[in-house]
């Protein structure tokens, strides 16, 4: 019997070597014939399935919604609860390892990892789904810890030793950089370092290495992933992180030993960005960025760390392409902004422009014109296509004064139209990406003391959250349509309502957080969500946004539509948990906003 059991596989390869010999002990083998019915809708299961040879069709309500294969299983959620919404129909000749409901349950109350994969919590499941991730991508190199790369030695230096000494010391080490110990702080010396402090700054070889360090050192643990080294590279503009363990220094790990393991390497971006002296080579590194998405899911690389990767890439693309764009008279005098997800650093595959900008006073019309019209232009070039809705720093409505901002606030947030609010939700989502900082700063702290206690303008902010309703039916089924080939929108379903129900509940508490994920921990932090709910929140959203992308990149496009039938029988699990955790947070906006008014 012992090769009905692969241990490799999810959600046996959680299983002790002496729990999986107990299961192989129980297992059974079950014949089915084409179009017999396996486990009824509603009936309780004799145990769980695991499919040997054939195929069987998962149906609700008589519909399709999946289709199962070799080593898939069901049906755990009728497992533990008894009986299940959807019935299970042999599509061909089907042969089926059975393992009995009574010893399975038992596996599950002692071994929490297995159990994961049964609970109806959402969280326990995506933890386990993301360990199952990871074990089947442990190969990927995005996935090695910084302690498993070659290191540059970590040799230090004493700042008031000479020139030639440390450049005699990387020669030795065969290494180009040295840490520099002055006093209680360490900083970093490069073979580049040396060679300007002496030819650029007429300094002497006997000089001491010291006044020529950069203490500004990134430091990054052993044990954190290669991802997050990327990360902190990317964030910091550096070629080299230093790998520190409590206080003692490990190594120094540079972009050059990243090399050897990406395809691509986000760092390399942020050069050519950086580097870039027209629009022109700044359009071709841009072009750049849309490839990283691609290769950091290859690698396995998570949403979350993809959108932010990507997410510092277009905002420094833009910081630089208002440095070359932007004229004298007006550099000093202005805000850039982004807005929409890229503003919630939420944005991944490029869609549409969402930036605007925000001037200190009146500044020359034909020079801000020309700003406009060559700043927008030139992202449309890059790749970035006009917003529909004009939300462009080439619309003057969202490219002026902003004392013109501020008095619209009133207008915004007293208007009964949907625009308005939705105006609300652009601008609160945004963030500063160039020039003066404090501009955007002033005009959201006038934006949120507005909306402060105007319940009126909250409840239909709010009420937005119920113009699409979550594809789940009353039964726990997937509601498909027909129109759009039996898919459902992920977006329109789940992302969205959870997106702006959590702005809806961080405006109203004037949070100054753009970003989701970062607003749901706020609001925890807060006691205005249970700290168990917002961590459901923020795995459904993530989850729901790496389908979303994984589809996009796909089908390459930037559509929401998703077949379930598609998905394994564990992600359709996680996808109608996802939406429960959708209508959850509805009905706690609705009460909270009283929308029933509206």
């Amino acid at each position: 019997m012992s090769v009905l059991l692969d241990t490799a596989t999810a959600p046996f390869d959680r299983l002790s070597s002496d729990e999986a010999d107990t299961l192989r002990g129980v297992l059974d083998i079950a014949y089915f014939r084409p179009d017999e019915t396996i486990i009824a809708e509603g009936a309780a299961p004799e145990g769980l399935y695991v499919i040997i040879k054939g195929a069987v069709e998962e149906r609700e309500q008589g519909e399709l919604v999946g289709l199962l294969g070799p080593k898939d299983f069901f049906d755990s959620r009728a497992l533990v609860q008894g009986a299940g919404v959807s019935s299970f129909v042999a599509r061909e000749e089907t042969l089926c390892a059975l393992a009995p409901r009574p010893d399975v349950l038992r596996l599950i109350n002692s071994n929490p990892r297995f159990g994961a994969f049964f609970y109806t919590d959402i969280s326990h499941k995506l933890e386990a789904l993301a360990e199952r991730d990871e074990s089947s991508q442990i190969e990927s190199m995005m996935r090695a810890r910084v302690k498993d790369l070659y290191l540059m030695p970590a040799a230090i230096i004493d700042a008031t030793q000479p020139i030639v000494s440390a450049g005699r010391i990387m020669r030795d080490i065969d290494c180009n950089a040295l840490l520099v110990r002055d006093g209680e702080r360490t900083g970093i010396i490069t073979g580049m370092n040396l060679g300007k402090g002496v030819v650029l700054k007429g300094m002497t070889v006997e000089d001491p290495v010291g006044a020529i360090a950069q203490y500004d050192l990134v430091t990054i643990a052993p044990d954190e992933f290669v991802s997050q080294a990327l990360l902190l590279m990317t964030k910091h503009n550096k070629r080299r992180v230093v790998v520190k363990e409590g206080e003692n220094f490990v190594g120094i790990l540079e972009d050059i030993n990243l090399l050897s393991f990406f395809a691509g390497n986000s760092q390399l971006v942020v050069g050519r960005i950086d580097r870039a002296a027209t629009v022109d080579e700044l359009g071709a590194a841009a072009r750049q960025i849309a490839e990283q998405v691609r290769l950091l899911r290859k690698q396995g690389v998570k949403f979350t760390i993809v959108a932010e990767i990507i997410s510092d890439l277009n905002r420094r693309l833009f910081a630089k392409l208002f440095e070359l764009l932007c004229p004298e008279p007006l550099h000093d005098q202005c805000c850039l902004i982004v807005m929409g997800s890229e503003g919630r650093g939420e944005q991944t595959i490029r869609t549409d422009q969402d930036n605007g900008l925000i001037l200190a006073g009146p500044v020359d019309e034909a020079v801000l014109n020309r700003f406009r019209k060559e700043f927008s232009g030139a992202l449309a070039e890059f790749g970035f296509p006009p917003c529909p809705g004009h939300v462009m720093v080439n619309n003057p409505l969202w490219s002026r004064g902003i004392d013109d901002y501020i008095a619209d606030f009133s207008t915004w947030t007293t208007s009964p139209d949907d625009e308005s609010a939705m105006k609300v939700a652009i601008f609160y989502d945004s963030i500063s990406v160039a020039g003066d900082a404090s501009l955007l700063a002033r005009a959201k702290k006038a934006l949120v003391e507005k909306v402060a206690g105007e319940r009126v303008f909250l409840g239909r902010f709010a009420k937005a959250i119920e113009a699409f309703e979550p594809p789940i039916g009353l039964f726990n089924t997937l509601k498909t349509s027909e129109g759009e080939g039996d898919a459902l929108d992920l977006k329109k379903g789940g992302i969205f309502p959870i997106v702006h129900g959590v702005r809806s509940l961080a405006i109203e508490q004037g949070l100054e957080e753009t970003n989701t994920f970062d607003r749901l921990a706020k609001l925890a932090e807060l006691d205005l969500l249970k700290e168990n709910f917002a961590r459901d929140l923020a795995r459904a959203l993530d989850y729901l946004m790496t389908l979303r992308l994984d589809a996009q990149i796909d089908a390459a496009k930037s559509a929401s539509l998703l077949k379930p039938a598609t998905l394994t029988g564990l992600d359709r699990e996680l996808l109608r948990d996802s939406f429960q955790v959708v209508k959850q947070l509805r009905e706690l906006v609705r009460r909270r906003f009283n929308l029933a008014m509206f």
